[in-house]
């Protein structure tokens, strides 16, 4: 099994709501009002005057063929929104309950 980290602009809540469904991916936990800056290109999300955008945070349990359809999909979907902000990261679950 593998745990998959999605960071994204709050803009996107939809599309990757969608993606999630479009995958049949049901368990998830969300952040939401989340802060940071990236590693790239973009621009801080600090909910701020100056920075006014803020993240959202998905993290989701899936088998590890799924995981890389996910990633798949998700690095199709930053190619059309590369200045909204996505990040996806991938680790191994070695044990759940």
């Amino acid at each position: 099994m593998k745990a998959v980290l999605i960071t994204y602009n709050q803009a996107l809540n939809e599309k990757i709501n969608t993606l999630l469904d479009k995958l049949s991916i049901r368990g998830f936990t969300q952040w939401t009002d989340v802060m940071g800056r990236g590693s790239k290109k973009g621009e801080p999300h600090m909910g701020t005057h100056t920075w006014p955008a803020l993240n959202s945070t998905i993290l989701s349990i899936v088998n590890d063929d799924k995981a890389d359809v996910l990633l798949n999909e998700i690095e199709k979907l930053n190619k059309t929104t590369e200045q909204q902000g996505l990040r996806a990261f991938v680790w191994d679950i070695e044990k759940t309950v």
